[in-house]
């Protein structure tokens, strides 16, 4: 267990990473603007339960295995690209009638979750963070460095998941106003989808560089 005053330099720093948007919250936000409140809320849970895998795999060694890996740092980034990509895809081409099912369909919970749970996992940007952020907090005279990793990685889990829920509050709710607007109606598919498409495309370009 790290000491007192080490864990409120972590909070902090954590607290500012987290109020900094980045693709899981741009996903979430999306979600719950074009589905409500709630499926934002499931979407930030998916979220942060795939963080719990990445916080294990990176504890164990199996993120820093995978990332000194090109092929299998590829295949990961460009299964998550397109997943990312079919989500935008599947958004600006459906027609009205099957929107009407496809909406219906959407609002199981578990098929939202599912889906965020798939986006953090085939995010390579996740593990990198991990492995960049937590090991600053970790002293090795104050335990095991697995125990201390799973631990922060589990603080920092909760708290994202406390600002992802904030998110999907907030944006739920404009988008409830907004679907007051027949003009925001109309554009609503097309700005989801667009999203999404960006996210996958920006997923595919995480570390374009890497030899």
């Amino acid at each position: 267990m790290p000491e007192f005053s080490t864990l409120v330099l972590f909070i902090g720093s954590a607290l500012v990473f987290l109020l900094i948007p980045g693709p899981s919250v741009l996903y979430i936000v999306t979600r719950s603007m074009d589905q409500g409140r709630l499926a934002g809320i499931v979407s930030a849970l998916g979220i942060q339960f795939g963080t719990l895998f990445h916080i294990a795999a990176a504890a164990l060694g199996l993120s820093a295995l995978i990332l000194s890996s090109a092929l299998a740092f590829s295949a990961l980034k460009y299964i998550g690209a397109v997943y990312l990509i079919y989500l935008g895809i599947r958004k600006l081409i459906v027609d009205e009638k099957l929107r009407q099912t496809e909406i219906k369909e959407q609002k199981e919970l578990k098929r939202i979750f599912c889906q965020a749970v798939l986006v953090n996992l085939l995010n390579p940007k996740t593990a990198l963070f991990f492995l960049a952020f937590l090991p600053q907090f970790i002293d090795t005279s104050k335990g095991t460095i697995v125990e201390q990793f799973i631990f922060l990685g589990l603080l920092l889990a909760a708290m994202g998941l406390c600002s992802d829920s904030l998110y999907a509050i907030t944006a739920g709710s404009v988008g409830h106003w907004l679907k007051g607007n027949s003009s925001f109606l109309r554009a609503q598919r097309y700005f989801t989808g667009t999203i999404y498409l960006g996210l996958g495309v920006a997923t595919a370009l995480t570390g374009a560089n890497k030899k």
